[in-house]
């Protein structure tokens, strides 16, 4: 079902952002299966963790290096005992989520519009 539209305004408060995985573990504390991430996102805008209920489609070691998309401007949100900064961007079928992500090598922090 498609969501209500939202103005050009709202949209252009959304701060969407390239960034580098890196460092991926088990979130232990979820209560779904998730992962514990830390992402680059370059020098302005720095290092940023969150958790990704991603583990039926990734693997630890294919997460670290990867280059993703995530909102960078949410306000924090704590998920059990970890603090989240930034929520990574999939497209959800189910259980299963599929990053979004560059084709190509691009600098960390590049923002998307």
């Amino acid at each position: 079902m498609l969501k209500e539209p939202i103005s050009w305004e709202d949209f252009n408060k959304i701060d969407m952002r390239v960034g580098t995985v890196i460092s991926a573990s088990p979130f232990e504390k979820a209560k779904k299966p998730a992962y514990q991430l830390t992402i680059d996102f370059g020098d302005d805008i720095g290092i940023k963790k969150t958790s990704a209920q991603i583990t039926v489609l990734y693997g630890i070691e294919e997460l670290i290096g990867k280059k993703v998309v995530a909102v960078v401007n949410f306000p924090p949100k704590q998920i059990a005992n970890f603090m989240s900064e930034c929520l990574i961007l999939g497209s959800v079928d189910s259980t299963k989520v599929s990053l979004l992500h560059p084709d190509h090598d691009v600098t960390n922090g590049l923002s998307i519009s």
